[in-house]
Order: structure tokens, then sequence, then C-alpha cells
């Protein structure tokens, strides 16, 4: 089997992004959508970040910077190729964006009742600040 390779997504990619989010993600989120994830990707070209091989999607992960943060969001491996370290690099290629953008800390959403990735996120070094607790408002209907 071909190794993986990592690239940032492009507006082809989006309808393939969407469709894999659906089978590889936990969860939906109110961005979920073809406006939402183009409007990321025209803000911010290298913010999503895709794991591939031979052509096929393996995995996801939004690496978001605003300037101030790292954010880190979207961590999806297809189910039948997890375990194979596509998680690992796809955090790596974040981490590395990150550090060259002059980030200082990286920051993950994980849904709570998630237990499959707090585990991957805690093997890769993140925990979570107790201190800290979201608050939220919606802007759209």
């Amino acid at each position: 089997m071909s190794a993986s390779h990592i690239r940032a997504a492009g507006s082809a990619d989006l309808d393939t992004v969407l469709a894999f989010w659906r089978t590889a993600a936990e969860g939906t989120s109110i961005s979920d959508d073809r406006a939402g994830v183009e409007r990321l990707v025209e803000r911010d070209p290298g913010a999503l970040l895709l794991a591939e091989r031979d052509g096929a999607l393996l995995g996801t992960v939004i690496a978001g910077f605003d300037g101030w943060r790292c954010h880190l969001y979207r961590l999806a491996v297809h189910p039948r190729h997890r375990r194979q370290g596509i998680g690992t690099a796809l955090l790596a290629a974040a981490e590395e964006r990150f550090v060259a953008l002059g980030g200082r800390r990286a920051d993950a959403m994980v849904l709570t009742g998630n237990e499959r990735g707090r585990l991957t996120w805690d093997a890769a070094g993140y925990g979570p600040e107790e201190q800290w607790r979201r608050w939220v408002k919606p802007l759209t209907g």
C-alpha cells in the first residue's frame, strides 16, 4: 500500500470533504455545508488539510489560525483507515503550519461524549483545560 500525502484543500474538494465528514466525522457543525467550508477555504486557503492515498480521501483536519490562537477542528479519519498514523500525520502537518505562522499554542474542539476522539487527542499530547468553558451564540437562524 502506498503512503498517504497531505495537502491543502481547494474549492474542487469541498463536496468530497462534506460527504467524507458524513462518514468519518463525529457530530455535525453549523458550518458543515458548502457555503461554510467554501468561506473557510477562501479566507484561509491552507487551513483545511487533507490526507490522501491514491486519490482517495482518508482524513481531514482544519488548522485555523486567527493571528492570536491556533484552533483545530474536524480531525477525522475514514473508519477503514484508522490506526494507521493518518490522524497523527494530519496533526503534525497542522502543528507545523501553526509554528510557521507564529502560533504558540493549539486548541482542539472535542465533543465530550466522543470517547475515541478524546483518546486520540490525549495520545497526541492534548488535554482538557477544566477552568475553561466554551460559550456560544448562534449568529444565524
